[in-house]
């Protein structure tokens, strides 16, 4: 039987990659047992552009503050026009695998900004990516709808994608929404954002 034979950088590497796979192992059973206990590393691993002075860093230095992420609470609408709240938002629906419903609703939000000469080709990238019935991250419309969906999008207007877009936002709204709002990345948030302002 032929041995194998590793240079002594490989070995190195090797160990190190199983070094990596066993704190990842206890990372994660940790993260299990304590999730979302220390917000501030909860939070750096969750949502990047949140840094652990809970500062959200776009091209200018936003201060998230308690006001906002309660605005968050009102309705699904204000948690989605709040940069922030997207992003806090996704990692969400990242954990329930159904990031492809916010993902696909800021899809057609920027589909509606695109100038007509670029129509055709966002509409073809966003129906492969979210709407055909294999895509990669298809999105849960009946039948009907896929299909009214795919003629709008062979003759692109700026309302192609209106209907389905509709129809995400609703399940959003109805589903996982009303999950988001009791789930621990949004309390701890809120909780640490209140500490931190009665400080």
């Amino acid at each position: 039987m032929p041995g194998f034979f590793f240079s002594q950088n490989n070995m190195t590497e090797l160990n190190g990659k199983e070094d990596c796979k066993l704190a990842e192992g206890k990372i994660h059973k940790k993260k299990q047992k304590a999730f979302g206990a220390d917000l501030k590393s909860y939070l750096k691993c969750m949502v990047p552009h949140i840094e652990p002075g809970i500062k959200t860093s776009n091209s200018r230095n936003v201060m998230l503050s308690a006001e906002e992420v309660i605005q968050w609470s009102h309705s699904l609408e204000k948690l989605l026009a709040s940069q922030s709240g997207q992003g806090v938002f996704r990692e969400f629906l990242k954990s329930e695998f159904s990031e492809e419903n916010i993902e696909f609703w800021l899809a057609c939000e920027d589909y509606k900004k695109t100038k007509s000469d670029n129509l055709h080709g966002k509409a073809e990238r966003i129906y492969e990516e979210f709407v055909q019935s294999d895509a990669i991250k298809q999105i849960n419309i009946d039948y009907q709808m896929r299909e009214a969906t795919a003629k709008k999008a062979q003759d692109p207007t700026h309302s192609s994608f209106d209907e389905a877009q509709k129809t995400v936002y609703i399940l959003m709204e109805r589903d996982s929404y009303p999950r988001f709002l009791k789930s621990k990345s949004y309390l701890n948030l809120l909780n640490q954002l209140q500490t931190n302002t009665s400080k």
